[in-house]
Order: C-alpha cells, then structure tokens, then sequence
C-alpha cells in the first residue's frame, strides 16, 4: 500500500503526540528528582510501604511491578539516605520488613501525585467506549512501532528501570 500525503500527516500528527507524552514524563521525572532528591522508582518505593505500613522486598516487588534486584537495590539506597528501615519479623526471625521513618513519612506528606495516579484519575473520569477506544489504539500503536515485546510497567517515568543504577 503506497503512502499518501495525508497518511504522512496522520503519521506525523501521532508522532507529535507521542513526544509530548514522552516529554511530559520526563520533566515530571526531573522535577520530583531536583523537589524531592529521588528517582521515580524510589518514591513508587516509599509510597508502596507507606500504603502498606511494613512490608517485605518480595511483597514490595509483586505490588510496585519491580523486580526484586530492583527493589533491594533502591530499599538499600532508601535505608541510607534515612528515609527507610529494617526490622526483623517477629513471626520469622529470617525474615526483614522495611517501614517508614519518620524522615520517610515527612517527605510522603510533602509529594504531589506521582504522574500516574493523576492520569489514572482524568482517565477514569471518560465514559468507558472512549476508555477502551484509546487501550485499543495505544495497543496498536505499541504493535506498529515493534514495541509489544518489551516489558511494561503502570509506571510513568522516563529512561529504563535497571538493577544496578542509582535508582
């Protein structure tokens, strides 16, 4: 099938709208890490154990879609800047729970919505023809770019999610 003229501008009008979404994430990104000092994966983190009061790495990693390199990796990096701590459980001496301290808790009073839980609330307002109207597009979109093979994750923030990073 040739490519018309007005084919290029739809393509062109899609690609302008993908770099928005693109840029839009990442200067979210940029502005809780120069606010706040974090990356997003960590403040995903702290949010996640705020919401559970204590949690463990395997549970902490199942709730925030990371994996468990991942999340010891960013808990250790939370434990030294004093946002977080450890505690063995009662239950199971071998087994550590992480919880908030009280720095923690202060800079979870003080964080916007993450960019996710703002789009996840202006996307639930739409009727839901229109909510499945804009998966089913997205979907093929993510198909026509070769990118339906790639790991995705709920998370809205720009760059990869690596085991060995200052995440």
């Amino acid at each position: 099938m040739a490519v018309t003229e007005l084919s290029k501008q739809r393509c062109q009008t899609l690609l302008i709208s993908i770099r928005k979404i693109i840029q839009a994430v990442d200067i979210h990104s940029r502005k809780l890490n120069k606010e706040f000092g974090l990356t997003g994966p960590q403040l995903i983190v702290l949010k996640e154990i705020s919401a559970h009061g204590q949690i463990s790495i395997t549970p902490l990693s199942r709730a925030t879609s990371l994996s468990q390199a991942t999340v010891t990796d960013i808990t250790k990096r939370l434990e030294t800047r004093g946002y977080i701590a450890r505690k063995k459980r009662e239950d199971d001496r071998r087994a550590v729970s992480l919880f908030l301290t009280e720095k923690g808790q202060d800079i979870i009073k003080n964080l916007p919505p993450l960019l996710q839980e703002t789009f996840t609330q202006q996307f639930s307002d739409i009727e839901d023809w229109e909510q499945m109207m804009i998966i089913t597009a997205f979907k093929r979109v993510v198909s026509l770019m070769a990118a339906d093979k790639l790991e995705g994750l709920p998370i809205l923030l720009t760059g990869p999610i690596r085991h060995n990073t200052n995440d």
